[in-house]
């Protein structure tokens, strides 16, 4: 296995040859396609949903689902998944390594992530985020009460929030230490007794050859680079998304707790299915 990140080892420098060049022409042609048509489609069904259902999305977050696992098709980029997605209400915590996890856990599940503010402002990213009902948040103490009220309004409408505890993206060969401010979120009146939170452990593997890393997205890393790279690779492996049991918020004491266990889960899930056993 290759050394791991350690927040200071050199970036993986992708080389693209002409047959890699060709690759990604038609894949991005094929991925910009589908993205486009999904989002035409998504629009037009917001058209009707929104002054019908108000924040709630019976019908669109199916679009995105499908459009991520075609995504995953063209790219060659086989999926796995473990376990089974929660139809308590709540939210899903999972470790975070590359731009693919967006993809990888929607394509698994209905969802709608929590990023941070800036997202919003990323040139088309942002823009699909918005359009996908990702909710926007500020890490300012000052606003958690009114942060709270929206997870709440969204968790009312059976919206199950993903959040990435870690804070920043990984190589994928490890789980960094799971910020608890978020978590308070869950602990608020209104909520604890009602909501429950999924680990969520996502783990790459390479083919063979490959360095352990390939997928994972950090540091300064450039995206336009990391995707090129992604739609040139010849041979893809598999991303595995496994679904650990559900936990019951109001059996934690407090947001700490509750914060460690989830993290102990996402990480035993995690170094599982990088070395190939059980979990």
């Amino acid at each position: 296995m290759n050394a791991r990140w350690d927040g200071s080892d050199p970036q993986i420098e992708h080389q693209i040859g002409p047959v890699g060049w060709l690759r990604v022409l038609g894949r991005g042609v094929a991925l910009a396609l589908l993205v486009t048509i999904g989002l035409i489609i998504l629009m037009l069904i917001r058209l009707v949903e929104r002054p019908l259902c108000g924040q709630g999305r019976p019908v669109s977050p199916y679009v995105t689902q499908a459009v991520c696992r075609i995504a995953f098709w063209i790219i060659g980029l086989r999926r796995r998944r473990i376990g089974t997605a929660m139809q308590h209400p709540g939210a899903v915590v999972a470790n975070h390594a590359s731009w693919l996890d967006v993809f990888s856990l929607n394509a698994s599940q209905r969802i709608y992530f929590v990023a941070k503010s800036e997202v919003a402002s990323w040139p088309g990213i942002g823009w699909l985020a918005r359009a996908t009902g990702t909710v926007f948040i500020e890490r300012n103490p000052k606003r958690a009460r009114e942060q709270t009220e929206l997870f709440q309004q969204r968790l009312l409408h059976n919206h199950r929030l993903l959040f990435f505890p870690e804070g920043t993206s990984t190589d994928g060969q490890r789980v960094l230490p799971f910020k608890t401010t978020l978590f308070q979120a869950f602990m608020a009146p209104q909520l604890r007794d009602v909501i429950w939170i999924q680990p969520v452990s996502v783990t790459y593997n390479t083919p063979n050859g490959s360095d352990d890393r390939f997928y994972g997205w950090w540091g300064d890393m450039s995206f336009g680079a990391h995707l090129l790279a992604t739609l040139a690779a010849k041979d893809h492996g598999v991303v595995i998304t496994r679904y650990h049991q559900p936990l019951r918020v109001s059996d934690f004491s407090d947001r700490k707790t509750l914060a460690m266990t989830c993290e102990r889960i996402v990480r035993a899930g995690h170094q599982a299915d990088l070395l190939g056993s059980d979990a």
